[in-house]
């Protein structure tokens, strides 16, 4: 994979796929912009040089052009960080769209409209890929968050170039991937929480032959408790799959990697139950509530096995945080990771923005912009996005 530095970009037009899918509020107010700083050290790469970069993006999961799905607020965001004018291309491709593009000046932006307005792009339509590539000399991915996805602008359109290289993202993502899982510093420990085993089964089994500690927390351990006989009441779990846990549970014994469960949990009628929570050991679930957060001794359990650990890695929060009363446990993991000694490394939407809300985001080594991208890793999967860089 060539290196972004080893490129020339004067006066050459320079197409960038990034990841500017930023959240938005109903008056299409940009309401976290994290992702685009994390953008900005590529842009402003490419434009000390004399670029003129054309920028295109995704945003959201739009069926067809929908106005409340356009790029325009971040076009806005762009060009207050720049401080410069971005101006924002009426489609993705098109007559209109390569006029602009030959009008760019060295050192000028344009960013194209949502790429999902167009059926090409998921489809990775050749077509598609084409039109998008005749805009650039030079192409660049950022767009880690995307990697995973075997969309045009994400495998289809660098395939098409000879000249492409990793943003200086995309570059940090795949580095701290390397230092976390291919060659950490022992002991590893891992930490996944989350609701189902199922959507992070493979990743569980790849990571059995990697870690050296293994925490487990969210709804999923209820379905290694259920494995093991013990009777979860209302709680949420995965009997069909009571079987794989415990296969899981003997690989990991047999390799003498350390495996920790909740040993009490916070148990509650429902998920919508406000000030009902109560701490219970996991051999006393009754019978009409759920376990809806690891408990205070888990919690403690869980920061004395991360106390030695040299890398930790981080996916999924340990209960269903997004109703107060059952954040604790995520919470209590957050500190606990961003007081380790060691590399910490994190990944998953819901996990950054429990770290974010508690402002801890500058005690963590690196906080992957991925979710689907990085579990793909974590699955032990090589990425399409880099694939076709490569």
């Amino acid at each position: 994979m060539q290196d972004l530095r080893d490129l020339s970009f004067t006066g050459k037009r320079v197409l960038i796929r990034a990841d500017l899918n930023v959240p938005l509020n109903e008056q299409q107010e940009i309401t976290d912009d994290n992702r685009i700083k994390q953008f900005l050290p590529t842009l402003q790469a490419v434009l000390s040089q004399g670029g003129r970069a054309v920028l295109m993006s995704h945003l959201g999961e739009p069926s067809g052009v929908d106005p409340k799905f356009s790029l325009r607020p971040v076009a806005r965001r762009l060009a207050e960080l720049l401080n410069t004018d971005v101006a924002l291309a009426p489609e993705c491709v098109g007559p209109e769209v390569t006029k602009m593009v030959s009008e760019l000046r060295d050192g000028q932006v344009l960013l194209l409209e949502n790429l999902r307005f167009h059926p090409g792009e998921k489809k990775n339509d050749p077509e598609f890929s084409a039109q998008l590539a005749k805009l650039g000399d030079v192409f660049i991915s950022d767009a880690f968050a995307t990697a995973h996805r075997s969309h045009a602008s994400v495998v289809g359109v660098p395939r098409l170039f000879k000249a492409k290289a990793a943003g200086l993202l995309m570059q940090k993502e795949i580095n701290y991937y390397k230092q976390a899982l291919e060659n950490p510093k022992k002991p590893l420990c891992v930490v996944i929480g989350g609701s189902k085993v199922s959507s992070k089964l493979s990743a569980l089994v790849n990571l059995s032959t990697k870690a050296d500690k293994l925490i487990i927390g969210g709804a999923m351990a209820n379905t290694f408790l259920a494995a093991q006989g013990l009777q979860m009441g209302r709680s949420l779990y995965e009997p069909d799959l009571a079987g794989k846990a415990l296969e899981l549970l003997g690989t990991l014994a047999r390799r003498d990697c350390k495996v920790y469960l909740p040993v009490d949990v916070v148990v509650a009628p429902s998920l919508s139950s406000q000030g009902l929570g109560r701490p219970v050991p996991v051999q006393e679930i009754p019978a009409d509530t759920m376990a809806l957060d690891i408990g205070p001794a888990t919690s403690l359990l869980y920061r004395e096995a991360l106390h030695t650990a040299e890398t930790i890695v981080w996916n999924g929060p340990m209960g269903a945080y997004e109703n107060e009363d059952f954040a604790k446990g995520t919470h209590d993991m957050c500190e606990s990771i961003a007081n380790a000694h060691g590399l910490t490394v994190v990944g998953g939407g819901d996990t950054d923005a429990a770290i974010h809300h508690m402002q801890l985001a500058h005690k963590f080594s690196f906080i992957s912009t991925a979710g689907g991208a990085f579990l793909a890793l974590l699955e032990g999967n090589s990425l399409p996005g880099i694939r076709a860089l490569e």
